[in-house]
């Protein structure tokens, strides 16, 4: 380990690595394997050819060499004095040739048979996936294919969220190229193999998108074991159910957000219905790509400077152009629309609208424990 790594880790430093944490170089080697015989029988011909060159023709070292490459090759005579060879030079280099062309045989059948195999190129492949996966950081793994993993990948695209999509199918690489996936990796989702090749030790989140109820609990329980085997911040995991008591059971198991389509479609149409001029909202300002307008949580912790402060000592609308509709408390009861004399109390969220730059700012100011100089 050099000077500077050393320094870094003794100093607490994370040192960022873009190597897979999945290492398939064994397999790689495994399968060059059979190569391996050809190229030491090239190598002990071509000797013997220079050494048999430099005894019975007086050759140089360099010409012997020259003489049994291209002899070997049988690629053609006439570049040295083949015609002066002695009978003992001519029974050698026919015996040469020979050889020559059977190890040239032998090993162009291997490499047929490695190449109609396949598998190399694959692992070659899967190889260079892997080491563009490894530079990511702060991703969210997706694990599962199906209608809902495509409209969300489309939604992370236009969102500039990196990504990785972790399925076991075996037509994985031509879904990901239907579907425009960047990085995906073809492996059971709740296996190690899957959160080692998907790199998922420096993710934000991961996703479970299956229809299948049991695939996601198995999912959800085996990210939260990996969490605690790495020692980590926890994973922010978000999770689909079908039925309101699925999703009561994921929020149980571990899961941080579990969206239930029927349930949500439902309250979609059920607002459309009530306010039709309402319709589009949300896709205009919430979801549309470079919205100048987002909506976030922020929570206040009993350490922040701005317990039982009033809103209006946060200064966040003239400052940050951020504006608080409404407060939930540690409690639970919801204070909408509050106003500049509203105090705010210590574990609640504040609901923050404005800019994505201004809500992130008032989140790090709302996180400190003394208030800021230029408050």
């Amino acid at each position: 380990m050099s000077f500077f790594k050393k320094t870094k880790k003794a100093l607490g430093w994370e040192i960022r690595s873009s190597k897979p944490e999945y290492d398939l170089n064994p397999l790689i080697y495994s399968q060059l394997k059979p190569f391996r015989l050809p190229l030491i029988l090239i190598q002990i011909i071509l000797m013997i050819g220079t050494f048999g060159y430099v005894y019975i023709e007086d050759y140089s070292i360099m010409h012997a060499i020259f003489q049994s490459a291209y002899t070997f090759t049988t690629t053609g005579f006439g570049a040295l004095n083949e015609g002066n060879f002695s009978n003992a030079g001519i029974v050698f280099t026919v015996t040469l040739m020979l050889s020559g062309f059977a190890v040239l045989t032998f090993s162009v059948g291997i490499l047929i048979n490695t190449i109609s195999n396949g598998t190399l190129f694959k692992l070659i492949k899967e190889r260079n996936m892997l080491y563009k996966i490894a530079r990511l950081r702060r991703h969210f793994v997706i694990f599962h294919h199906n209608e809902y993993t495509s409209q969300l990948a489309k939604q992370f695209r236009e969102n500039h969220i990196p990504f990785v999509v972790v399925d076991s199918r075996e037509d994985m690489e031509q879904i990901a190229k239907e579907h425009n996936y960047p990085y995906f990796v073809k492996e059971e989702p709740y296996k190690e193999i899957a959160f080692l090749k998907s790199h998922l030790s420096s993710a934000k989140g991961a996703i479970s998108l299956s229809k299948n109820i049991s695939d996601n609990i198995t999912l959800i329980a085996s990210v939260r074991l990996y969490e605690k085997e790495l020692g980590r911040s926890p994973y922010l995991i978000i999770s689909n159910a079908e039925t309101q008591n699925d999703k009561v059971r994921l929020k149980k198991l571990g899961a941080d957000k579990v969206v239930a389509p029927p349930s949500l479609m439902a309250k979609r149409v059920s607002a459309m219905a009530i306010r039709p001029d309402m319709e589009n909202v949300l896709d205009e300002f919430l979801y549309k790509k470079d919205t100048p307008i987002d909506m976030e949580e922020a929570f206040v912790s009993e350490e922040s400077w701005a317990v039982d402060k009033q809103i209006q000592d946060l200064h966040l609308r003239d400052r940050m152009k951020v504006s608080i509709i409404g407060i939930t408390e540690a409690n639970g009861r919801f204070i909408q629309m509050p106003k500049g004399t509203t105090i705010i109390r210590a574990n609640c969220k504040l609901l923050l609208v404005g800019n994505q730059k201004g809500i992130s700012k008032s989140k790090r100011i709302l996180a400190y424990s003394q208030k800021p100089k230029d408050l």
